[in-house]
């Protein structure tokens, strides 16, 4: 397959659905599949791929966004970093209307005065960092296995030309240590997982092990309708054969073995930590922190951040959905209070959040 078009084709769509029927009948039980990155649950409902299955398939959506799962007290931080004086605070598109404990965000921070800037990458911050040598400027690190070594990049550079005005906010986060609480929380009985395409360029397929180590599927899959239906049906035909692993659909952009450069610059500039997820809580060794030699480049390590007493945003559902405990429909704000207007919690703020998905799709 060398164009879109044939990841596209109907005539593959409909022969991986007959493969799926015939698979999925072969099981005697219903069969839940939890996709984890956001942008297989938008492919999901952008192309009605949920539609399209047998019944006793139900497709759930897992903590797939970076920006869904930054908890309360980080946004919490973010804000109170981005109003103090003398900073620029450069952050992601998706992070500008996420809102805080009080209902603050950085949009209307920077409507109020504060000097909040969006970026596309995170070297646009050396330029900033050199062009306004009288100011701090505070990137807000946020993502998974797949943009940190960008940062990571960004840092090094920094360093090497002696640039001393530039730091990170670092909340970047890793995938597997999340796939481990999930399989291990009683409140979900996951058959099998698509997991993420990005992020498994970069970790690759070995880094999930822990999946077919309790007895559950696993396939790594692209983004388009034949990769995700022949993803299904991969994880189908483990089940039925009850031989588990985790497979590669998505050959053409992950190795087993991921993008060994990437993840050792990642190491050596971040080590893990222990760090909240919202609507899963501690989660231990997923987060990453500058490891000491690069304490130049930590913002909390420039900065004094007071003790921030964060809340859960009152009646939103956005942590039982990234928990693929509830579907948005089953939140009470959904639609009803919470809108892409008038977001309430993160997962209607980002792209990739399952709530703007299903507000755009279902």
């Amino acid at each position: 397959m060398k164009y879109i078009d044939e990841y596209r084709d109907p005539a593959l769509v409909q022969g991986l659905l007959t493969k799926i029927r015939k698979s999925v009948g072969r099981i005697n039980h219903p069969v839940t599949i939890m996709e984890i990155c956001g942008s297989h649950t938008c492919a999901i409902g952008r192309f009605g791929i949920k539609k399209m299955l047998p019944d006793n398939i139900n497709l759930v959506s897992g903590p797939g966004c970076p920006v869904c799962v930054t908890s309360a007290r980080d946004v919490d931080i973010a804000l109170y970093l981005a109003s103090q004086e003398n900073v620029i605070f450069a952050t992601f598109g998706d992070m500008l209307r996420v809102p805080g404990s009080n209902g603050n965000s950085l949009q209307k921070q920077r409507a109020e005065g504060c000097d909040v800037r969006i970026v596309s990458s995170a070297d646009e911050c050396i330029d900033l960092a050199q062009n306004f040598p009288q100011k701090e400027i505070i990137l807000m690190g946020i993502g998974f296995e797949t943009t940190t070594p960008t940062v990571a990049v960004t840092v090094e550079i920094c360093r090497k030309r002696g640039i001393k005005n530039f730091s990170v906010f670092s909340v970047h986060k890793i995938v597997p240590p999340a796939i481990h609480a999930l399989i291990t929380d009683p409140g979900l009985n996951i058959d099998g997982f698509l997991c993420p395409g990005h992020v498994s360029t970069m970790i690759g397929s070995n880094a999930y092990s822990m999946i077919p180590a309790a007895s559950c599927a696993a396939v790594i899959t692209g983004f388009e309708p034949v990769d995700i239906l022949e993803g299904i049906w991969m994880i189908l035909t483990q089940i039925g054969n009850k031989k588990f692993e985790v497979a590669i659909q998505y050959s053409r952009g992950v190795k087993p073995e991921g993008n060994l450069l990437a993840m050792k610059l990642i190491e050596s500039v971040f080590k893990t930590e222990t760090v909240e997820w919202r609507g899963i809580g501690l989660i231990t060794e997923s987060g990453l922190v500058f490891r000491k030699a690069y304490a130049a480049y930590d913002t909390l390590a420039k900065f004094t951040v007071p003790d921030i007493k964060s809340l859960e945003l009152k009646g939103c559902g956005c942590g039982d959905i990234l928990r693929g405990i509830k579907s948005p429909d089953q939140c009470a704000l959904f639609r009803k209070v919470c809108t892409p207007q008038n977001p309430i919690g993160p997962c209607m703020v980002s792209s990739e959040g399952s709530c703007s998905t299903y507000y755009k799709y279902y």
